[in-house]
């Protein structure tokens, strides 16, 4: 196992053991750190504490907390392709990162289509306007990716690889979600005033302290227990996809990524999108559309390693189970792997929150 940062054995432990499953209780630390004591790890709820604020402030997390599903607070999302010669790659990327709108951007490796970015919009409407204005300004077509379906969406970067099937402590988890308010989903597609305040909140982290979620309760003016019991509440409805910690996967060693793209029959898409979302190193797996006369592919799945060669071993593994579906040939698929972030700023939720908030 190769990483970037050194880790000790209760580091790797913590990391592995709390990418999602998260205890929502008053004091979550103290039952979380009994769980991860029950599977052999020593180790008390103040150490658990500590060791998540050091990995964090060292850079090996991204953040801890809840990781906000924006699909279901509001507005929307779509993958854009296109292409920016070589004479005025610069200069596109610049009007393409100068909208808004866009919140990630990346040059991935393709004969034409070399910049893929991502548009977030707080009206679905909208996502056409920014296109044509991207369009007027650059010369270039875009070529719009909606998501169709989703398969998985789960970026778990386990310290020594992705789940084999062992069970330990190391690398399957540790799952909390039992703990917590007993609650029932709600019907509404909306969000009240103090729902968006509270995801506007805990969007980049929960505070690490004893009691993270009370004290979002003081920062937004609200009782713990409703905090608990939304949060617990929006995990189960979907707005929530998991709570834990959020490794940053460039700092465990895993700097090779491909987002590999297939031409699957489209009456094979239903069968295949699950088994490849089972693959444990999948992170990503959608279907998408294609665009006649310049791409083919309709499925997309994302792949990490911490080498090319165990790039090319994940990407062969997909391409084997697909393989189990229909005949797959050479013209049937490619990887476009990503040379260099163009822009990385995040989804911007306040706009979508508040376009699907209810009037006070």
């Amino acid at each position: 196992m190769s990483t970037d940062v050194d880790l000790t054995e209760r580091e790797r432990a913590v990391v592995n053991a709390f990418q999602g499953g998260f205890p929502v209780t008053e004091r979550p630390f103290e039952p979380a750190a009994t769980a991860m004591r029950d599977r052999g790890v020593d180790i008390t709820a103040d150490e658990l504490l500590e060791t998540i604020r050091d990995l964090d402030e060292r850079g090996v997390l991204s953040r801890f907390g809840p990781l906000v599903n924006a699909q279901e607070i509001g507005g929307a999302a779509t993958l854009v392709a296109m292409h920016a010669p070589e004479e005025r790659f610069d200069e596109i990327v610049e009007q393409v990162n100068a909208h808004r709108e866009v919140a990630h951007n990346y040059e991935r490796e393709h004969p034409h289509l070399n910049v893929w970015f991502v548009v977030s919009v707080a009206d679905e409407d909208r996502v056409e306007d920014v296109l044509a204005e991207i369009e007027d300004e650059t010369g270039q077509e875009t070529y719009n990716l909606p998501k169709q379906r989703e398969f998985r969406v789960e970026a778990k970067f386990y310290v020594d690889g992705p789940l084999d099937g062992e069970g330990d402590v190391e690398r399957a988890g540790v799952d909390c979600t039992d703990l917590g308010p007993d609650v029932v989903p709600a019907d509404s597609e909306t969000l009240s005033p103090a729902e968006r305040d509270l995801v506007l909140e805990v969007q980049d982290g929960l505070p690490l302290t004893e009691t993270p979620y009370a004290d979002v309760a003081d920062t937004i003016g609200r009782e713990t227990e409703w905090v608990l019991e939304t949060i617990k509440r929006f995990e189960r409805e979907g707005k929530i996809r998991r709570i834990g910690v959020v490794p940053n996967h460039y700092a465990l060693g895993y700097t090779e990524n491909g987002m590999t793209v297939w031409n699957v029959p489209d009456d094979r898409v239903a069968e295949v999108g699950p088994e490849i979302a089972a693959l444990p190193f999948v992170t990503h797996c959608y279907e998408r559309p294609r665009h006649d006369g310049v791409w083919p592919y309709n499925f997309f799945a994302m792949t990490h390693g911490r080498s090319e060669a165990e790039s090319r071993r994940r990407i062969e593994q997909v391409r084997e189970r697909m393989d189990d579906y229909w005949d797959v040939t050479a013209d049937d698929w490619d990887t476009l792997h990503s040379t260099q972030i163009l822009k990385k700023t995040g989804i911007r939720l306040d706009e979508r929150a508040d376009a699907n908030t209810e009037a006070e």
